[in-house]
């Protein structure tokens, strides 16, 4: 199950891309599980990921909790939280 993820951001930063393809395996059922994945890819990603009070995620574009299912997710956003003015 291939995902498109984007980083948005200072996240976008800290991770050192934009964007990437990732295929996670069959136990990532979750953005949480996602995220736990991902930080073991690289040193970046580990700090990027690592306090997630400062995290939200979006899954096929809408706005979800990191408890929420990838199952069948064709794209995953990460960003910091965002205010309105």
């Amino acid at each position: 199950m291939a995902i498109e993820l984007l980083y948005f951001a200072w996240v976008r930063e800290a991770v050192g891309v934009g964007s990437e393809r990732v295929d996670p395996p069959a136990g990532v059922a979750t953005v949480a599980g996602l995220l736990d994945w991902l930080a073991t890819d690289s040193p970046a990603h580990g700090a990027a990921f690592a306090n997630r009070a400062k995290l939200r995620a979006a899954v096929d574009q809408k706005f979800v909790p990191l408890d929420a299912s990838i199952a069948g997710a064709r794209e995953v956003a990460i960003f910091p939280p965002v205010t309105g003015g």
